[in-house]
């Protein structure tokens, strides 16, 4: 049973998991040097920014021209970070669907974790496409009105005289590729913790159907039991390891959705950069959409245990079976919730409140 499949490729490409099969030693070092590269690779472009912000910048206009693409890049490095620290921990995590009690055993049941696998790598790869297309149209801009000018595609501090034409095309392949792993790693990480909150919800659908079957299965108690209190501790852990990077990613999308409504109405020269900016806006706002989508559902899905607890047929089972099933649903009660930072809760009341303060924020720019 392969969990996630798509998402594991897409953690392999930018050096963050390394393939199952590369279990010699010479691989492993390959690997791992893959992986120094793009750490690299990613910092280095991400810390160029930064010092143009720093020792450069002087005036407004040039400071959100490089700013909401700096925050972005900032994320990708904070997610590398904490992918690198915790693959143990994802490891541990996906071997707990794996294994007893989640692991599906009957048809239904693998029918059920078949259909949100698959639904979850199918909104990966369109998440994917309107990431990489946003990346694309940068590139393609860049190369029609900037390359051709001797100019980079992103504002840099760079410690050499790129003028020489071999360093500008060195520096320039190299914002791009920086650019494009950023974007991956962004994918990397946010299907990752998509796909895991949406096996939570499967969990609990495959959790109903046992309980169903108690009224003709009485020993399938003991299982039901287990499992949930394997998907609550398997939602502690999610949200204990991924808690600082959707502390970040919250703080950072309300920036760069500001930042990119002062670009939209400041720019009035390029229909190419409003294209540009429209869909950095809608990658940026799909990102932390699905974050408040899947932590909604999740949230949703285990306050109606309890409600499919008793409508169930469990008049006619014995009072042991009954208490355990009781206390199922006073556990039910209070649901499964992701947060930010112990603040900022995952679901679509932060998905408004996010819009609704970049707006503010935006406003007072203006006003600016």
């Amino acid at each position: 049973m392969h969990i996630l499949e798509k998402t594991f490729i897409i953690l392999t490409i930018c050096g963050c998991w390394r393939p199952n099969s590369w279990t010699s030693l010479y691989k492993r070092i390959l690997y791992h040097m893959y992986t120094v590269f793009i750490f690299v690779l990613v910092n280095s472009f991400t810390l160029s920014q930064l010092l143009d912000i720093i020792l450069i910048v002087d005036n407004s206009d040039d400071f959100s021209d490089n700013f909401y693409t700096l925050l972005a890049m900032i994320v990708s490095s904070c997610k590398m970070f904490s992918l690198l620290i915790n693959r143990n921990n994802i490891a541990m995590l996906i071997n707990i669907l794996m294994e007893k009690p989640c692991k599906p055993f009957r048809l239904n049941e693998v029918e059920i974790y078949h259909r949100f696998d698959k639904s979850i790598q199918t909104n990966t790869i369109h998440y994917a496409i309107l990431v990489e297309t946003t990346c694309i149209s940068v590139a393609i801009t860049s190369l029609f009105t900037n390359f051709n000018k001797r100019i980079l595609t992103f504002r840099a501090w760079l410690p050499y005289d790129y003028s020489l034409p071999i360093l500008f095309y060195i520096t320039y392949i190299h914002q791009l590729i920086g650019f494009i792993m950023g974007s991956i790693l962004h994918l990397a990480c946010d299907g990752l913790i998509f796909g895991l909150l949406v096996h939570i919800y499967g969990q609990i659908e495959i959790l109903e159907s046992r309980l169903r079957r108690i009224t003709h299965e009485p020993d399938i108690l003991r299982e039901c039991i287990l499992q949930h209190n394997r998907i609550l501790k398997f939602a502690v852990l999610i949200n204990e390891k991924f808690r600082f990077i959707l502390s970040i990613q919250f703080v950072v999308s309300t920036l760069v959705v500001c930042f990119n409504l002062f670009q939209i109405t400041k720019t009035t020269t390029s229909s190419a950069k409003y294209i540009q900016l429209a869909l950095y806006m809608s990658s940026m706002l799909t990102q932390i959409f699905f974050y408040c989508w899947y932590g909604n559902e999740v949230k949703l899905k285990s306050r109606q245990l309890s409600n499919n607890i008793f409508e169930m047929e469990w008049s006619t089972l014995d009072s042991r079976v009954k208490k355990t099933l009781l206390l199922i649903m006073r556990r039910s009660t209070v649901p499964i919730e992701f947060t930010s930072s112990y603040i900022i809760f995952m679901n679509l009341d932060s998905f408004v409140g996010l819009l609704k303060t970049s707006y503010s924020a935006y406003n007072i720019l203006q006003q600016v």
